[in-house]
């Protein structure tokens, strides 16, 4: 482990004497070492400089999961810039946003991007890495502070506008120590590379290799079953996934059994998984540490649930992390108690330095919390926005977004609740719950669904009058005929899944008004 190092850059050019022949990344195409990665970096790097790019410009990362796209943002953190990592599903109109927004120096694109910036500083990964043979000019390392900006990561825009992000390289390099100790990361680790760079979960996944010396594996398509082949095939030790991913892999090796003999954990981050696939886990990954885990981007990872309480806390988000601080404040005021609820409310070094140039937003969302303010006075701390609930044992369970709270005929419901039992039915592939407005019971309960096989509208109603309270059935169940979209990250895009289902206005079942 890199114990030294502050910044960003320094946890990959640590590595450099001691591992300079080891696989750092590897593609596809081709394996890199981390001193090929650093050849690329010092080739990127000296055009940055050539482009005049300044410390603290703002540099636009969008290439396709590869080396050089760890390499340009190692390249834009050497010079003292600051990496704004673009998904690279993004279209053109939301390259250009992020490029406005951030006030962008310069872009680094694959080539069918390069037209969204007609007019900007470009570079384009060369198509064939020999162009890198020769040495590259040398560039210094910028004298940078562990306080400085080192990223912006903006949100999906699954919520509205998209904001950016700003984190400081305190904020990744202590984020990755902390993630680093409760996995129990090695140098020895390779893991597989699904999630996005643009998302601070797959971020953390190469910041932990470079500190610890590791390997990444990356893997450019998110099908169970290509997943599960690149595990085999490349000995992973270790795979991050997102609840639709977890899903799939889930029902994939409950239907065949493919040893993973080198698989020593799964994390999942992003969302909840449904009771009815975690209590299917420890069956189909036997002997791997499951780790279920609760993070937002403004304040990077919260909570995790330790792998040797799974089973005793099946779908707990746990409780904090190394170097986070953790309290729920209740909605009406106060500190909440075993059996409470209230806001997820986080504090350490992992908060964010706010919203790039949204300082009513930064002020909304970071801010100094009067229930604790005896002990720490007008410490700003991240204000989360979800309703959790803490048990006897002081672990946390995840209840919903407060603003996604369906009030219905006198009840709180929580939308991942009734996602969790539709899930249940084992009927369905994908499912949202949300509300809708109604004159008589405030808002009424539905459910948007993609069907497994086999499966009916019928039957799924059928389970859910069985296995919920009245309050809790849907109103309607809106059928999808296909996959239900995905959010850049690979989680399901809720808002745009809401707007489409009431738009469209699929043909529902309709119950009698329940009696609360």
């Amino acid at each position: 482990m890199n114990a030294l190092s502050t910044t960003f850059y320094e946890l990959f050019a640590d590595n450099l004497a001691r591992r300079a022949d080891k696989p750092l990344i590897v593609d596809p195409e081709r394996s890199y070492t981390y001193a090929e990665v650093g050849a690329l970096c010092d080739w990127i790097a000296a055009w940055l400089v050539t482009a005049r790019v300044l410390r603290g410009d703002r540099v636009i990362v969008q290439l396709r999961k590869s080396a050089h796209e760890v390499a340009a943002m190692l390249a834009v953190a050497k010079i003292g810039a600051v990496f704004v990592n673009v998904n690279a599903a993004l279209t053109a109109d939301q390259l250009r946003f992020i490029a406005q927004d951030s006030g962008a120096a310069a872009f680094i694109l694959e080539p069918a991007a390069a037209p969204a910036v007609d007019g900007a500083r470009i570079l384009l990964p060369a198509e064939d890495t020999g162009a890198f043979v020769e040495p590259a000019p040398r560039v210094g390392i910028a004298p940078v502070l562990d306080c400085d900006l080192a990223a912006i990561i903006y949100t999906s825009g699954s919520t509205g506008t998209p904001k950016g992000v700003m984190l400081s390289h305190r904020n990744i390099v202590t984020g990755s120590r902390s993630v680093a100790r409760y996995l129990n990361l090695a140098e020895d680790d390779r893991l597989l590379s699904v999630l996005p760079y643009s998302f601070d979960y797959g971020l953390n996944q190469l910041t932990t290799m470079l500190l610890m010396g590791g390997t990444i594996v990356h893997h450019r398509v998110a099908m169970a079953s290509e997943v599960v082949h690149a595990m085999v095939r490349h000995d992973i030790t270790g795979l991050a996934a997102v609840p639709p991913l977890m899903i799939q892999l889930v029902r994939l090796l409950a239907a065949q059994t493919i040893p993973l003999p080198s698989l020593r954990r799964v994390t999942n981050s992003g969302g909840a998984i449904p009771d009815a696939t975690l209590s299917r886990m420890p069956d189909v990954f036997p002997g791997v540490d499951i780790v279920l885990m609760y993070g937002l981007t403004e304040a990077f990872r919260s909570t995790f649930l330790s792998p040797d309480r799974f089973m005793e806390k099946r779908g707990s988000i746990g409780r904090s992390i190394p170097s986070a601080e953790i309290h729920v404040i209740k909605h009406g005021g106060g500190v909440a108690g075993p059996g409470e609820q209230g806001e997820l409310v986080h504090r350490g070094p992992l908060v964010s330095m706010g919203y790039w140039n949204r300082p009513d937003a930064t002020a909304e969302k970071i801010r100094p919390c009067p229930e604790l303010a005896a002990r720490i006075g007008n410490e700003p701390v991240v204000y989360s926005g979800d309703t959790v609930r803490i048990d006897a044992d002081g672990d946390l369970w995840f209840v919903g977004r407060t603003d996604a709270l369906i009030k219905t005929s006198g009840f709180r419901v929580s939308p991942d609740e009734v996602e969790d039992i539709v899930h249940a039915g084992g009927q369905v592939a994908d499912v949202v719950a949300f509300g809708v407005a109604d004159d008589l019971l405030g808002q009424n309960v539905q459910v948007a669904v993609t069907l497994l096989p086999g499966a009916t509208r019928d039957a799924l109603m059928a389970h859910c009058r069985r296995a919920m309270p009245p309050y809790m059935v849907p109103r309607a169940i809106h059928v999808w005929p296909d996959a239900m979209p995905r959010t850049p990250s690979g989680k399901l895009a809720r808002p745009d899944v809401v707007l489409r289902t009431t738009a469209a206005q699929s043909e529902p079942v309709s119950l009698q008004e329940p009696t609360p």
